[in-house]
């Protein structure tokens, strides 16, 4: 009975902080359905050699801690790199100057911006049709037999592991949304360049809707991008998960 708290444990600590299951517009009776069923499953994969009559409570309390540990690290991990896309459609909207428009984000509850929340629902919808998450289940299920079930947590891999996601995290927003700065500059480039030749004109009333119209324009350009992050998601995975 104690394996199996342990891997309830570190399951609902993964999708607690994980996307999808730990966003608030989930019915919370369904989250616990769905973590329950996964771990009795990881339970019946991967027991624990635990005898509760033999473990005190302080070393119960222990155990239960360092299965948390691991489903917290793990978690964040994916969710660093389930933000690239939000990211770069936040730096996008920064451009555009819609840093004050704001809506209503309903997977975390707050305020949000359009744009940003536009591009993480058509990730989510993505990542849903592709299987991905079957992906967040496997990466559980790989963790059991990485890291078995009271087997004392490694922190400096741990947190090599969540420093690598944050770094990835930066490095593919960034490349994600490099082609629509690249675009701004050329714009605010020629815009100077009218505003020499021509003073009298109103270069910051011009600017605006040129801006946010190039805006838009590459970001619906950027949707096959956007696809192609979906397929390389389990690769960063991979490659940042110590599993």
């Amino acid at each position: 009975m104690l394996g199996f708290f342990m891997v309830l444990v570190r399951t609902s600590a993964f999708f607690l902080v994980g996307p999808i299951l730990g966003a608030r517009v989930v019915p919370m009776q369904f989250r616990m359905a769905i973590v329950l069923i996964l771990s009795a499953y990881f339970a019946w994969m991967s027991p624990g050699r635990f005898n509760h009559l033999t473990v005190s409570m302080v070393e119960v309390v222990l155990l239960l801690s360092m299965e948390a540990v691991y489903g917290l690290a793990f978690g964040l991990v994916v969710v660093l790199m389930f933000s690239v896309v939000k990211i770069a459609g936040r730096v996008v909207e920064h451009q555009m100057g819609f840093v004050m428009a704001k809506t209503y984000d309903p997977m975390s509850g707050e305020d949000a911006q359009p744009l940003s929340l536009f591009l993480e629902m058509v990730f989510m919808l993505m990542f849903l049709s592709a299987n991905g998450h079957h992906l967040l289940v496997m990466i559980m299920q790989k963790s059991f037999e990485a890291f078995p079930v009271g087997m004392p947590p490694d922190m400096s891999l741990l947190m090599e592991s969540v420093v690598g996601g944050g770094s990835s995290m930066l490095m593919a927003s960034l490349r994600l949304c490099a082609p629509v700065l690249c675009a701004f500059f050329l714009l605010l480039a020629t815009l100077a360049i009218f505003a020499r030749i021509m003073p009298d004109m109103d270069i910051l009333f011009l600017s605006m809707p040129l801006r946010a119209a190039l805006g838009l324009l590459f970001s619906s350009m950027a949707m096959p991008f956007v696809l192609e992050f979906v397929t390389e998601f389990s690769d960063w995975m991979g490659k940042l998960l110590p599993i």
